[in-house]
């Protein structure tokens, strides 16, 4: 992206935002990276960096760990394995197997269910493979600590074998003269060390000529002499030649093992540069983080919508100081192309065009943004702005004519894919005469089909912007009574400057706001006017507005308590009816049962009985029983003539009429709570609780 002026970086505070990025990043090559962060205008590499910084945000936030920890910085390492005659030493070898095992990890993490999770993220691996050589090339010759195995080579192994027996004499041949010495008082508390490179005795200055040697050195206080004994002088030399092959020869076999790893060496470039990658990915998610950044819809063409979008740096300022950052929403696009934004001064113009400003160029360089994810971005070729005083001293320009030139260029250079933001149009100069200029200004940027934002104060601006099609009025709201801004941009009506009300609120004189009133324009005023009592209707409707949608929330809240009682109440209706049914299934089961029950004792009666017309009549009664009220009134009816209900209790031999079905019987037995009821020819058990003692009336004896 082209940025005009060249300070459009720093005036936006882009610069901060690398300087905050570049503290999350933990390798030199995110480091750098993130202080040369590019602003890309294809959304083939806007779009995939956004993706990866998404998922690695989504890893924080989920708590899963993803396996970036090795920090390596290998530039000098990986440089130096590139030249043809280089040995790398153990240490750097150690290194480079950090490298490969870290690679290792990552491809290990990545498992197929992985891959479809994250991606985007996949991607930095997707044109490499992992070399499991490297590791086990390192392996074959070096230790954990980086030193080379007596196994790198048969010479060496026999080198340090020699070594081995060599100072194993030394330090028997020592101990025996260390022995000696002590007993005759030569030797100091210290009694051996070692210079330059052999082993000495530390003798009492005053005893040295009493000891055959080689004299190393002396203390500081030429108290202590350090001599070598000539019978050590043999050992120490075969041991000193011994030590040089050994060096000889772990440099013969590093140069060896250097040489094999130099065939891997652009493989370990990308290696490094992936382990960079994932730590620079890691960085914008944490940047993200700091201020709650969110995944915004991209699309390839001009145009900005803004959805409780924060300016990223006074969030998290406002966080530190527990203080709540007021959102902004606007949209740019083809129909609204430039927004010209009115209100007092401090009330946030400025802010608002800066975090739009700031918002996009953090997209186009792969950085999530403060706003919501319905937030909507287009990618422009250019982005210019124009802020604060540009006086120049140096060119002896004013102001206005640093304003003018800036504008020049605007004009000359704007385009259908050119972003601009302008503080103050026509500032500088006389009112009439600058509000002329700022009007042409912003119509012929308009017609150049630019997309921006403007803040201005000037009255025919804000008249212009309803009548100049693609240009849109914006407000900052403004608190009249407290004399306090909202910071709240409204779309669709230009502000009040509120000149004359905070002056009355700050306590200028009456008579001199009045006489400042009357040298301004009369229709200047009550446009001001008009502005200001239509800015404090709609906060007033905005007031109202807010408690209705409470209000029907509400409302709805209700709806849906109601529904939910409306809907179990149903349920157990539903619920009371299946038992209902269910119990009426089981009397006609209990029914069927005692049919049965019946029939089967009638057959065995049929059997026996000699009147069969009178069993016949039964089964006619049990198979097509008339209408039960109209049977058991009927059959009330006769008990009543017949008999009289006594309270007596059921005792065998009584006759007795079941309540259920106003049967007449007599008591064979009782068991327990049942009585065996005789009622004809059939026994019958029933509930003594059926059961009602009768009595022949006295007429029927």
């Amino acid at each position: 992206m082209k940025l005009f002026p060249e300070s459009a970086s720093q005036q936006l505070e882009f610069d901060k935002i690398k300087d905050l990025l570049t503290n999350h990043c933990r390798s030199e090559f995110a480091r750098k990276k993130a202080q040369e962060l590019r602003l890309h205008t294809q959304k083939k590499f806007i779009e995939p960096e956004l993706l990866q910084t998404h998922e690695y945000k989504l890893l924080f936030q989920n708590q899963l760990y993803f396996p970036d920890d090795a920090v390596l910085n290998l530039s000098k390492e990986l440089k130096l394995l590139s030249i043809e005659s280089s040995v790398l030493s153990g240490e750097q070898f150690l290194q480079i197997k950090k490298l490969a095992n870290a690679i290792q990890q990552i491809f290990r993490w990545f498992t197929p269910d992985r891959k479809v999770a994250y991606p985007s993220l996949s991607l930095v691996i997707q044109e490499t493979y992992f070399e499991k050589t490297i590791p086990l090339l390192i392996d074959e010759i070096l230790d954990e600590y980086g030193t080379v195995k007596d196994s790198a080579s048969d010479k060496l192994a026999d080198i340090r074998m020699a070594l081995y027996k060599k100072r194993t004499e030394l330090k028997k041949v020592f101990a025996r003269i260390v022995s000696k010495l002590n007993k005759l008082g030569y030797l100091t508390d210290i009694e051996e060390s070692f210079m330059n490179g052999r082993k000495v005795l530390a003798v009492f200055a005053e005893q040295k000529r009493m000891i055959k040697g080689i004299l190393h050195g002396e203390s500081d206080s030429r108290r202590t002499s350090f001599i070598e004994p000539e019978e050590t002088t043999h050992l120490n030399n075969d041991i000193f030649s011994l030590e040089n092959e050994e060096r000889k020869e772990i440099y013969v076999i590093l140069q060896k093992l250097t040489t094999k790893m130099r065939a891997y060496h652009s493989l370990l470039i990308i290696y490094h540069q992936v382990i960079g990658e994932y730590d620079f990915i890691r960085a914008k998610a944490k940047l993200a983080l700091d201020y709650n950044g969110n995944l915004p819809a991209l699309h390839d063409k001009p145009m900005l919508k803004l959805v409780n979008a924060v300016h990223p740096l006074l969030f998290i300022y406002n966080e530190k100081l527990e203080k709540p950052t007021i959102p902004v929403n606007l949209s740019l696009d083809d129909k609204n192309r430039i927004l010209v934004i009115s209100g007092p001064n401090a009330g946030g113009k400025t802010v608002t065009l800066k975090t739009a400003g700031l918002l996009q160029m953090m997209i186009q360089s792969g950085l999530l943004v403060s706003c919501s994810h319905d937030s909507e971005f287009g990618i422009f070729k250019q982005l210019m702005i124009h802020i604060g005083d540009t006086q120049s001293l140096e060119f002896e320009l004013s102001t206005y004519s640093s304003h003018l030139i800036n504008m020049k260029y605007f004009m000359e250079n704007g385009n259908g894919k050119t972003l601009f933001f302008i503080d103050e149009l026509g500032s500088g100069s006389d009112p009439n005469l600058g509000g002329a200029f700022a009007e042409v200004i912003m119509e012929e940027l308009a017609k150049k089909h630019s997309l921006g934002l403007v803040t201005t104060h000037y009255l025919n601006l804000k008249v212009m912007a309803n009548k100049v099609n693609g240009i849109i009025n914006g407000a900052m709201a403004f608190d009249e009574k407290n004399l306090k801004p909202l910071y709240r941009l409204i779309i669709g009506k230009p502000g009040s400057s509120y000149t004359f009300s905070i002056a009355e609120r700050i306590g200028l004189p009456k008579p001199l706001i009045e006489k400042a009133r009357k040298l301004v324009d009369k229709s200047h005023f009550s446009l001001d006017k008009l502005l200001n009592r239509t800015e404090q209707d709609q906060q007033q409707i905005q007031v109202e507005k807010k408690k209705l949608d409470q209000l029907l929330k509400e409302n709805e809240k209700l709806q849906k308590e109601m529904k939910q009682v409306i809907d179990k109440e149903k349920h157990r209706q539903q619920v009371d009816l299946l038992k209902e049914q269910n119990k009426i299934s089981e009397e006609k089961y209990n029914y069927l049962k005692e049919t049965d029950r019946k029939l089967k004792a009638l057959v065995a009666e049929w059997r026996k009985a000699e009147d069969k017309n009178k069993v016949v009549k039964m089964m006619q009664a049990i198979l097509f029983k008339q209408p039960e009220k109209q049977i058991l009134k009927k059959k009330q009816q006769k008990i009543d003539t017949k008999y009289i209900e006594t309270e007596e209790p059921v005792k065998p031999g009584d006759k007795v009429v079941m309540k259920a079905n106003r049967q007449v019987g007599i008591v064979k037995d009782i068991r327990g709570k049942k009585a065996i009821v005789q009622v004809g020819t059939i026994p019958i058990t029933v509930s003594m609780a059926e059961l009602v003692v009768i009595k022949e009336k006295e007429d029927h004896q």
